[in-house]
């Protein structure tokens, strides 16, 4: 199944599922460590004033993500 779009993407307020990390082996560990693990739930809550970065809902934390980095997580929008 192909990836639809990524976690930048992601309007605040909507929720996906987390389909693959396509981020550098170093920055991919960091993502997984984080709670960004391929079919788990995550929501876009909240967007800094100027849009980077943004916060988001993952497995019971919010974590903030520049725009850069969650470009390289594909989502399957719910």
């Amino acid at each position: 199944m192909e990836v639809a779009l990524t976690l930048d993407q992601l309007a605040v307020g909507r929720s996906a599922a987390i389909a693959a990390l396509s981020a550098p082996e170093s920055q991919r560990r960091r993502l997984l460590d984080l709670g960004f693990v391929p079919g788990s739930a995550v929501t876009a809550v909240q967007e800094s004033p100027w849009g980077d970065p943004v916060a988001y809902a993952v497995c019971g934390a919010v974590i903030a993500l520049r725009r850069a980095d969650a470009r390289g997580i594909g989502i399957y929008p719910a």
